[in-house]
């Protein structure tokens, strides 16, 4: 399986070394040269208002965001989930908009309010997730909830994307990529 993993900025490289520790061949998109023929794409955590400007002056938003929505699955954490949603109740920049909640950046704070929580992820069981100025998802439509904190949404698929305001690649459980490439597979 090759995995395409958005490499202009933030934590790519940790989801890269798990992709690769489960088989997958991953490339890393840094340029809308690099973007080829994918059965998955990556969104990773780290500045959304910087990803998104990149991916617009590198001119790779709008061809990313054709295959997302021609069926391309997507795994997107923390920031990804940003760049994913229909809106941004904090911010006025929408990048993909083809998730469709409403999201809240840095819902938990700065760096200093970032956490771990065991929670329970939906057909995976007990997870240990990792918040570092983690968003939420205030409002979701047509989508699968798939875990919550405290109440708050954390993780939701929709068709064929998984947006999660955490980070499971900062830990050994393979357990959620693993869920990432059975939606391929299906």
């Amino acid at each position: 399986m090759k995995i395409g993993i958005l490499a202009v900025q933030g934590a790519f490289i940790e989801h890269k070394m798990m992709l690769e520790k489960l088989g997958c061949e991953c490339i890393e998109l840094r340029k809308k040269s690099d973007i080829c023929h994918i059965d998955g794409l990556v969104l990773p955590g780290g500045e959304s208002t910087v990803q998104g400007k990149l991916l617009k002056e590198l001119d790779m938003l709008t061809p990313l965001k054709d295959m997302i929505n021609n069926g391309l699955p997507t795994l997107a954490t923390c920031a990804g989930l940003i760049l994913l949603a229909e809106q941004i109740s904090n911010d006025e920049n929408v990048y993909f908009g083809t998730l469709p909640v409403t999201v809240e950046r840095n819902a938990y704070g700065r760096q200093l309010g970032s956490f771990q929580k065991k929670a329970s992820f939906k057909d995976i069981g007990d997870f240990d997730m990792t918040f570092i100025r983690a968003p939420y998802i205030k409002d979701a439509k047509n989508t699968t909830v798939l875990a919550t904190i405290d109440g708050r949404t954390v993780a939701v698929q929709y068709k064929n994307q998984i947006g999660l305001a955490f980070h499971p690649e900062l830990g050994n459980d393979t357990r959620i990529h693993e869920k990432f490439l059975q939606l391929i597979q299906n």
